[in-house]
Order: structure tokens, then C-alpha cells, then sequence
């Protein structure tokens, strides 16, 4: 993939600007701190009085620091060189700065200049973490607000980018995924029906391999982005200090991953999660769990997994996206885990949590329409492709069944296809029932595509009924496959102990470690879908990820007792 900068002149973007936001004077996402709340706050930090108009914060800056309006105000705005500074939304007496970037670490979005004669309170970063663990009330009120902020913004587009492509191109696809599934605000513009995305184009003389572009707000221009790249010149991606050990590393930021790191920060232990994509794993693809504890109407995948990264960062855990794990070195007392950009991640525990990779059909020209026109997920980003359209879901689990009860809602005819001669033995029966009684699903049990046809656009499927040999082709644009995966441990062959499908045997550990969730090397620990023998759920995986920690912590304090680590 390419990756190239390129400035444009400011006069270029001025038709495909976003909107503006607003006043922000009510709401969740501008809350007023009472006095007592205010007075209790002055604690953590120091109040300045501004006799001239100053900024506050920057556009990817990385500062950490909350500011609360004692008097005057906080104008928030987007740094667009060339253009005019126009508020997107103005704090007043009461109300404070910030959104989730302030939890993430990463960069922030917006650029803030308090008007002149305003008194500030100024609360840094470590003041700001002290007061997410004391001040329970004030947190919730503020993360609350931070949540609804990022929210506006990824509807709205605001302190994003801009994305022009083809919106069938798969690159396009991917790296929208990408940005939605990290929660960063990007607009999509169509290359071939925008006039000026067109002028656009033409103007950076692009090769059609370079697409699709992507227009930062700093007015640099990426050519084809991996996601790494887009994560470093986003600043999603983490800095780590060299020297720096973690008392947990966590591999993977699936429901196990998160749920390890929520348990795991919030009672004190330094903790890193490292994802090569974005968080949820596969459960944040879903397009509704409904038999998640908790949530009667149901909740999907991306909400799950952006409501525990956000508790899991409240507690103090730092996740890095966008990096895979590569290598992993062991010594008595600490563990290595090479990541792909050559960056060395050090901990005194590590917990793998990395799930499985999506399996595929075997099926001549599958690779051909693989994310274009076949999808492994049905997010918003691939449903609104399918409305009006005929389609298929090939799987007999229930991410098939809720992923065809969610498109047919839109789409034309939806056919499932299920290899096994029933649903019951696979689904979990409310599903099967919905499947059964929706008129606009139509099931093929015992069957398998074992054709796909179609030119630069997939037009059909062959379906074959296993019973009988007969064969029908249907008229369909997409095909969703969810039949399973394989785990996620190529890198670990030369390291750890794993069955023969590859899955990591625990519970048999020769370290004196009496855990179901050891592997066969001392420190490291096993969890949800990658670890042999687990139950695939979102909920075991989640109960697993909370377990594991009473497990560390009784490794590190048999370390301490050894002399190998001073405190965790």
C-alpha cells in the first residue's frame, strides 16, 4: 500500500467542509458541575485567569490536562490552516473540556482558546486520574459528557477526516472499518458521483492504484493508507517509553481481552492491551447480542466493545491498536513481546487473548469479491450496501442467525445457508425461532455454495443441497460467511504448547501454577476463543478475561516472595 503526503490548497476543501456543531449549553454532552462540584475539583488542580485570549490545547495534542470555566468561557474549535475560526461549540460557566481522547491518550480532536478575562481551572493529567478513582459522582458526570462528545463528533464528522473512494472498493472498505471500529470521525466521499471530489482527484493527478485518498485536517493528503500508518498520522497509536514494564501485557482486545483489562487495572496492576485492528474481535462485528446479561433489548458488538475499552481506560489500562504481535522472548522474571513495527512491549505477566481469524469457503474465485462483496461482519458500514438487495449468509451458529435476522430487515430476500441438517443443534433457540417464522428469510439446510459467479461485481451463488446433489443459482450482491475461524497463533508454534488445531492447551502447566488458564511457560496465561477447550461465547470469554487476573496476581506476588520484582 501507499502512503504519501501531499499538501492542497485550502481553497480545494471548502466544499466538502463538515458542519458545525453547535452551542454546547445542554445535554449529556455539556453538563454544568454544581458549585460543590467545582469547589471539590479545585483540589486536584490550579485556577488561572487569562487577561487575553489564549489556546488552551491543540489539535493532536496529547496533553492529558481537563479545563473547568470558573468565569468566561472555552471556545472549541477545528485547526484548519487557510480557514477561518469558526466555535463548533463554546463551554461556559460550569462546563469543562475534553472527550474520550483525554481516556485514550491519544490525540485529541479539537483545539480549544479561552476568551479574555476568563478564569480557568487547569487539571493535569495525574491530577485528572486521581480524581477518575476519588471523586466518583464528578467521573461519571465527566465521562458521561466525554462519551456523548465523541459521539457528536462521529456523527457529524467534526475534527476527522475525509475519506474519497469508491465506496464497493475494498480498500475503501477496509479502511472505513478501520476508522468507525476505532471510533475516529471520517466522511466518505463517493470519487465517481462528486463533482468535487472529482476536481479534487484530477488536481493531485492520482494513479487509480492510489485510491483511496484520505484529507487531513492539516491539509496532507494519504494515498492508499495501511492502517498502521493511518494510526500513527492520526495518533491513535500509543508512545511507550523503551524502559518502561508493565506488570500485564493483554494480547488481543476481544470481550477476554477487555474484560482482563478491565479487572486487572482497577485493581492497580500497570496494565497494556496490544491490538492488531481494533477492539471487540469478532463479538465487535456483531450486529446484535441478545443474550448478553444485562441488556434485555440487546446491544451490539461495537457498543459492547467501546463500553469496556472506555471502562478498562477509566481504571488506567493503555491500549495499542493497529499493532500486531509478532515475537515473543521469555526470561525467569520478564516477557518480551515484539510487535510489528519493531517495538519491544515488556511485562512482568502476559495474558493472550487474541481470539481466531475469520475461515473462509473454499470456493474457486472467493478471493476475488473478498471484501467487496463477501463480508465476515453486518455493521452499518456493510448492511447499508445491501438495501433493497437479495443476499446470503452462509453459517449455522448464531452470528449467522443474528446477522440474517438483521439484514433481512432491509434487504430483499435473505438466504441462509447452513450446512447441518437442522439449526437447533448449532443456534441457540430464539434465534431459530425468528429465522423460522420471518417471511423474508429463506433457509437451506444441509446445503453449501459451491459456486460463485460474476465479473467485476458478484452477481450470483450456486447452491448445492447436500441430500439430493441438486443445484440452484440465486441472484444475490453479497454474501455474509460466518462459519467459524481458526485461532490467532501462528506466532506462537516455537513457544507455548498447542493442540492440534492449533488452539493453546492451559490448565497443565509444570510451573507450579495451579490455573485452568496457564499455559506451558511460566507467566503466560490463555483465555476466551484462542485457548483449547473454551466455550465460545461472549459471556465465557468475559467471565474468563475477569478470572485470569486472581491468577496473575498470585504469579506476581510468588515472584515478589522470589526477590525477582520489588512491588506491583
Amino acid at each position: 500500500m501507499m502512503a504519501k503526503n501531499r499538501r492542497t490548497p485550502p481553497q480545494a476543501i471548502q466544499d466538502v467542509s463538515f458542519k458545525y456543531i453547535g452551542s454546547a449549553t445542554q445535554g449529556t454532552a455539556a453538563p454544568m458541575l454544581s458549585q460543590e462540584m467545582i469547589q471539590r475539583l479545585n483540589a486536584y488542580g490550579e485556577t488561572q485567569t487569562f487577561d487575553s485570549s489564549l489556546t488552551l490545547f491543540e489539535r493532536r495534542s496529547r496533553s492529558g490536562d481537563m479545563f473547568v470555566v470558573i468565569e468566561g468561557r472555552i471556545d472549541l474549535f477545528e485547526d484548519k490552516p487557510g480557514h477561518p475560526v469558526v466555535p463548533l461549540a463554546t463551554l461556559t460557566k460550569g462546563q469543562f473540556s475534553g472527550e474520550l481522547d483525554l481516556l485514550s491518550g491519544r490525540d485529541g480532536l479539537l483545539s480549544g482558546r479561552t476568551a479574555r478575562g476568563s478564569r480557568i481551572l487547569r487539571i493535569d493529567a495525574h491530577s485528572l486520574h486521581n480524581l477518575m478513582r476519588s471523586e466518583l459522582d464528578i467521573a461519571d458526570v465527566i465521562v458521561r459528557a466525554w462519551i456523548e462528545r465523541r459521539a457528536s463528533l462521529m456523527q457529524r464528522s467534526h475534527g476527522g477526516v475525509i475519506v474519497i473512494g469508491h465506496s464497493h472498493d475494498a480498500e475503501t472498505m477496509r479502511m472505513r472499518q478501520f476508522l468507525v471500529r476505532n471510533g475516529y470521525p471520517n466522511k466518505l466521499i463517493e470519487a465517481e458521483s462528486n463533482p468535487t471530489a472529482q476536481l479534487l482527484l484530477n488536481g493531485l493527478n492520482l494513479d487509480p492504484s492510489e485510491m483511496p485518498v484520505v484529507f487531513l485536517p492539516d491539509q496532507r493528503v494519504l494515498r492508499n493508507p495501511s492502517n498502521t500508518v493511518l494510526a500513527d498520522e492520526l495518533g491513535i497509536s500509543n508512545v511507550f517509553e523503551a524502559e518502561e514494564i508493565f506488570d500485564v501485557a493483554i494480547v488481543g482486545a476481544g470481550p477476554a481481552g477487555l474484560a482482563a483489562a478491565v479487572y486487572a487495572a482497577s485493581e492497580g496492576l500497570t496494565t497494556v492491551v496490544l491490538e492488531g485492528t481494533a477492539p471487540g474481535g469478532q463479538a465487535g462485528t456483531s450486529s446484535r447480542i441478545e443474550n448478553y446479561l444485562g441488556f434485555p433489548t440487546g446491544i451490539t458488538g461495537q457498543e459492547l466493545a467501546s463500553r469496556a475499552e472506555i471502562q478498562a481506560q477509566r481504571f488506567g489500562a493503555r491500549l495499542e491498536v493497529a499493532r500486531n504481535v509478532v515475537g515473543l522472548s521469555s526470561s525467569p522474571k520478564l516477557h518480551r513481546l515484539c510487535l510489528s513495527d519493531g517495538r519491544m512491549v515488556t511485562s512482568r505477566t502476559v495474558v493472550i487473548a487474541t481470539g481466531a481469524r475469520y475461515r473462509k469457503l473454499l470456493v474457486p474465485g472467493y478471493e476475488r469479491y473478498e471484501l467487496t462483496n463477501i463480508h465476515y461482519a453486518a455493521t452499518p458500514i456493510e448492511t447499508t450496501r445491501c438495501i433493497g438487495q437479495d443476499l446470503v449468509v452462509v453459517g449455522g451458529g448464531n452470528s449467522a442467525g443474528q446477522a440474517a435476522l438483521h439484514l433481512s430487515k432491509d434487504a430483499g430476500c435473505t438466504h441462509l445457508v447452513v450446512r447441518g441438517m437442522t439449526l437447533e443443534a448449532t443456534m441457540s433457540d430464539y434465534l431459530v425461532q425468528r429465522i423460522v417464522c420471518s417471511p423474508k428469510i429463506k433457509l437451506h439446510l444441509h446445503s453449501e455454495i459451491d459456486a460463485i459467479l460474476g465479473g467485476d461485481q458478484l452477481h450470483s451463488v450456486q447452491v448445492r443441497d447436500r441430500s439430493s446433489g441438486g443445484r440452484s443459482v440465486f441472484k444475490v450482491a453479497n454474501i455474509f460467511v460466518m462459519i467459524g475461524a481458526h485461532p490467532n497463533t501462528s506466532w506462537l508454534k516455537e513457544h507455548l504448547d498447542l493442540d492440534h488445531n492449533g488452539f493453546i492447551e492451559t490448565g497443565r502447566a509444570e510451573w507450579k501454577m495451579q490455573s485452568r488458564f496457564a499455559t506451558s511457560r511460566p507467566g503466560i496465561f490463555a483465555i476466551g476463543d484462542v485457548r483449547a477447550g473454551s466455550v465460545k461465547r461472549v459471556a465465557s470469554a468475559v467471565g474468563e478475561g475477569s478470572v485470569v487476573i486472581s491468577d496473575v496476581h498470585h504469579y506476581l506476588e510468588k515472584l515478589r516472595v522470589a526477590g525477582c520484582v520489588s512491588a506491583y
